[in-house]
């Protein structure tokens, strides 16, 4: 389910970007990206796959795909970094984005069939099995794409798999005492979520 859930969105990430016409590149994407910004980063959901099987971890220290992002939210999530991140991504992406990540999502999805769900990736958090670090690929792919969709705007359907790894993980993100009821007061149409609201 995993695996096919992110060749999956993979696949919807690819089919979106070759939607963006090519005058719409500089035009708002997300907060202060652009649409290259935004394909850029979006793109690093597959460019850090090949980067921490590059480097295999010697011992897994990161459990569950959910303790992977409430370890980035304590460390790592800076949004001045984030997005400039964000930004060389675009800029890394060349004169013709669309063939880029074409490319990518090519190779990468090659290196993950022939790769063990038991392999250690070397995270910026600690080592964890690639089966685990997928589902955070996945909701990054899933969320991005919808983004982009939004800004071009084109419609978009989240395959049942990609749906399905998302919210769960969405939903395990959410088991916090101060997320938990304002998402299922949310989600059932009973209250508007607060301003600003986010599980990340």
């Amino acid at each position: 389910m995993i695996r096919e859930a992110y060749e999956s969105a993979a696949g919807l990430f690819v089919n979106t970007v070759e939607q963006v016409g090519a005058t719409q590149w500089e035009q708002p994407g997300l907060g202060v990206w652009t649409v290259c910004d935004l394909v850029g980063h979006t793109s690093r959901a597959l460019l850090t796959v090949e980067m921490y099987l590059a480097k295999p971890a010697a011992q897994r220290e990161v459990i569950r795909p959910v303790d992977y992002y409430l370890r980035v939210q304590a460390s790592l999530a800076d949004p001045g970094s984030v997005a400039a991140r964000g930004r060389e991504a675009g800029i890394a992406l060349g004169p013709d984005p669309i063939a880029a990540v074409r490319d990518i999502v090519a190779r990468v999805l090659a290196q993950v069939k022939t790769a063990s769900d038991e392999a250690l990736v070397g995270t910026p958090v600690g080592g964890m099995r690639l089966i685990d670090y997928l589902p955070s690929r996945i909701f990054e792919l899933a969320v991005h794409t919808l983004d982009l969709a939004m800004a071009l705007p084109v419609t978009v359907t989240l395959p049942e798999p990609v749906a399905a790894v998302a919210l769960h993980l969405l939903a395990d993100l959410a088991l916090q005492p101060d997320k938990a009821a304002a998402l299922l007061l949310a989600a059932t149409g009973r209250r508007a979520s607060p301003a600003g609201f986010s599980v990340l």
